[in-house]
């Protein structure tokens, strides 16, 4: 098997994930995944597609991710590990779209508008 290059994003994250066949090691930014995300969420949110399919042990991953924060980076990731997945094994799709895994999150930050202090949020307001 070559090795699949697949790209997921969340916001300002962009991972780009190469994921062969091997014993189950995964590299984030060429440090091991475990000292890059140090919660235990983030680090569920990367094994997800793997655990789901049961494929633990079965790939290496080699992930770089830039931009955003640490937990748009890990929903980045599993993007990228998702789709990777279901090009080598269409039946994995049927295991991952159930559980929102296939799905691009289309939310962004909103832009600042001019004239406002913020997106939403305006200058204060003096009647007199």
């Amino acid at each position: 098997m070559e090795t699949i290059h697949k790209i997921g994003r969340r916001k300002t994250a962009v991972a780009r994930v190469y994921l062969s066949e091997g014993k189950g090691n995964i590299t984030v930014n060429d440090k091991s995944y475990d000292s890059y995300f140090t919660t235990d969420t983030l680090k569920y949110k990367v094994l997800q597609p793997l655990t789901l399919t049961e494929n633990l042990e079965a790939y290496d991953i080699k992930a770089k991710v830039f931009g955003g924060g640490i937990t748009g980076q890990a929903e980045a990731i599993r993007l990228a590990i998702t789709r990777a997945l279901v090009e080598i094994d269409a039946e994995h799709r049927t295991v991952l779209k159930p559980e929102g895994l296939l799905t691009r999150d289309p939310r962004m930050v909103e832009r600042k508008k001019f004239g406002q202090k913020k997106a939403r949020k305006k200058f204060q307001f003096s009647k007199r």
